[in-house]
């Protein structure tokens, strides 16, 4: 099986959470797609709270997406690309792989490593047709 590469965040060892230049200089084009999920999700599943998550100076920062007070999707910067992760209970990942998701998404699922959280589902986003598999399982977890 083949073990998938961990990118690393875009702002590891930043003391205080991107600023929006901070952060469109680090995704360079992809900004566009970042912009283009937050509409997406805000249109259909009315994400619109958000709030920038510090883990730890080796982590950096990502962008946790919640409706009401659930969590739903993590964004995770990097250079030129960005992912979303989501914890996915096992009724959400029976969803997903009974989904009309594309193969590669589904595989992507089925390699995830399970935790007390949920499973951990983590798709990078570097183009237009990996949006909508995010907004997809965003809808399935909500629906989970």
């Amino acid at each position: 099986m083949v073990k998938p590469i961990m990118l690393p965040n875009a702002f590891i060892g930043t003391p205080g959470q991107p600023t929006a230049r901070e952060l469109a200089a680090e995704l360079g084009a992809a900004q566009a797609l970042w912009d283009r999920l937050l509409a997406e999700l805000a249109a259909k599943l009315k994400l619109t709270a958000s709030e920038w998550n510090w883990y730890s100076p080796k982590a950096g920062w990502s962008l946790r997406l919640k409706l009401k007070e659930r969590n739903v999707v993590y964004l995770s910067p990097h250079r030129g690309c960005f992912t979303a992760s989501f914890a996915l209970g096992d009724k959400a990942v029976t969803a997903a792989r009974a989904s009309n998701l594309p193969r590669s998404v589904i595989e992507i699922v089925d390699r995830a490593k399970r935790y007390a959280e949920g499973t951990a589902v983590r798709i990078e986003v570097r183009g237009v047709k990996d949006i909508e598999p995010v907004v997809k399982i965003a809808e399935i977890k909500l629906a989970n």
